[in-house]
């Protein structure tokens, strides 16, 4: 289908069914004065999801999503939601901002007015963008695939296709963390001629690192992010470890019951941020309950599960990235990546060592992370 008009709505009956689970919800027992170490706690999700039962207003949210410009069009048999915000300034730069797990679009909804119109943000209108923001396949508003195989490598195909054929631009920048920073990287290896720059939050896990037998060259970096993530892997990694292995049976449980579903996201929110171990400090309860509704409404948690699976079993090697590659370090994100190793396998232009934030950057510390996008593609203009 031709690229179409969407509006985010909900069915109220979805809505019902919802409240009625959290008003009749099943709650484990535990163990008395623990706090994290077993899991996100029983008072602390207590609380929330009361203030989700009671409080929060779905279609006030649905209404502020609504502001933004969104779209569909259907790339390789897949629907494909995006929002699209033209920038205000003299020639903006396309630019498209990947997602990844357990956030969705809404990950950038701070960073869009930022980018499309730096100047009534006390920035230069020189810096636009057109900002391109799309639902990756399986998550939220964009269709599930039904077949083996989709992973990281594909996705990037479909945006190469998305911003060229679907929007008819000739090059564009892009942007992401997590799996948007690798669709990011596929992006970039597999369709330089198309991409101006690339700019990432992160570089994920580098299993190159972990299982290299030969570690005699391996840099004093390399090797502590060697040792790192191994402790990281045993202590944090059961979620990918489910979810790269045996997705389906995680997902019957997920994808029935709203305290799981949300026990599940919330403490990566509360682990991967600058929070210690709470709600991260620039985000609110509306905020983290929308991204979560946005999971349970469209009944994808199964599906976004499903990718890591995917990206074990079938994503290719990524070989050197030629195009010029900014990244932008938040000090409480999983792993740093060692620079000496990214400077072997990126065209490392611009390295920025953020003072504070997490691993969801643009809804932790947007302003930062704008600054950084806007003077890193000042240079390509």
């Amino acid at each position: 289908m031709a690229v179409e008009r969407f509006n985010i709505h909900i069915e109220q009956e979805i809505l019902d069914d919802l409240k009625y689970r959290l008003a009749h919800a099943r709650w484990p027992e535990e163990l008395s004065e623990t706090n994290w170490e077993y899991g996100i706690p029983k008072d602390y999700l207590y609380s929330l999801l009361s203030y989700w039962k009671d409080h929060f207003d779905w279609r006030k949210q649905e209404s502020e999503l609504n502001k933004f410009s969104h779209f569909r069009c259907k790339i390789d048999g897949i629907d494909i939601h995006f929002v699209y915000e033209r920038g205000k300034g003299i020639n903006p730069i396309p630019i498209i901002l990947t997602h990844g797990w357990p956030d969705s679009f809404i990950r950038y909804q701070k960073i869009i007015p930022l980018l499309t119109d730096p100047a009534n943000y006390g920035g230069n209108p020189e810096d636009s963008f057109d900002v391109i923001i799309p639902s990756v396949p399986g998550f939220g508003f964009s269709g599930i695939p039904v077949e083996k195989g989709f992973n990281n490598s594909r996705i990037a195909d479909m945006w190469s296709t998305l911003m060229t054929e679907e929007l008819g631009y000739k090059k564009f920048a892009a942007a992401g963390g997590d799996v948007g920073s690798s669709v990011t990287r596929y992006l970039a290896l597999k369709h330089p001629e198309e991409l101006i720059a690339i700019h990432l939050t992160d570089i994920g896990i580098i299993r190159s690192l972990l299982i290299k037998q030969d570690i005699s060259g391996l840099s004093h970096d390399e090797l502590l992010y060697r040792k790192n993530a191994e402790e990281w892997i045993a202590g944090e990694g059961a979620y990918m470890a489910i979810q790269s292995t045996k997705p389906l049976t995680l997902a019957y449980g997920l994808s029935d019951s709203p305290i799981g579903m949300t026990a599940w996201i919330i403490e990566k929110f509360c682990a991967w941020s600058d929070s210690n171990g709470h709600i991260p400090k620039k985000m609110d309860m509306d905020e983290i309950l929308t991204n979560i509704m946005i999971y349970w409404a469209t009944n994808t948690v199964g599906s976004a599960a499903r990718l890591y699976y995917e990206n074990t079993h079938s994503l290719p090697p990524l070989g050197y990235i030629d195009v010029p590659t900014a990244v932008a370090l938040f000090p409480a994100d999983i792993l740093p990546p060692p620079k000496d190793w990214a400077e072997q396998n990126l065209n490392i232009t611009r390295w920025t060592e953020m003072p504070e934030g997490g691993h969801f950057t643009a809804m932790e510390d947007s302003l930062s992370l704008a600054e950084d996008i806007r003077s890193f593609y000042r240079q390509f203009r």
